[in-house]
């Protein structure tokens, strides 16, 4: 059985609560659970903290044991290179997610630190975006 994991970073715990035009109604624990169910052939885990450091940590503790990552690191998809390094230094592939087209928001959200080190992106899709990435393991 394949065992993939999601890494959500900073305010993605609000998801249901913040932003609802962009990030929807859905909580994410709820939607983790739906797609826990579609996905029952898979292994599926999930993370989230709000801290960098937290994340790494993470990283480092799944990053050679599991057949893939997906990584929504919120705003630290545009700051972190500390969060890069150690999709560098891990073997498991990282595929970076975004819930929002981030081309079609704030400049600042264009540049990402984590693109040039993972496997490949998928944004702008909505929650669906994590199904996608998970399909994505199978090709």
């Amino acid at each position: 059985m394949k065992k993939i994991s999601i890494i959500n970073g900073p305010n993605l715990n609000l998801i249901g609560q913040r932003e609802i035009e962009i990030y929807g109604k859905d909580t994410f624990i709820n939607y983790f659970n739906k797609i826990k169910k579609i996905f029952s052939n898979i292994e599926l885990s999930y993370y989230q903290s709000n801290c960098e450091g937290k994340i790494i940590d993470c990283l480092h503790k799944i990053g050679f044991c599991i057949d893939g990552i997906l990584l929504n690191a919120g705003a630290y998809t545009h700051t972190s290179i500390g969060i890069a390094d150690a999709i560098k230094s891990i073997t498991t592939p990282v595929i970076e997610i975004h819930i929002s087209n981030i081309f079609a928001r704030e400049s600042f959200r264009t540049k990402s630190f984590l693109s040039p080190v993972c496997k490949g992106t998928i944004f702008g899709f909505g929650l669906k975006t994590y199904e996608l990435g998970i399909l994505s393991f199978s090709i």
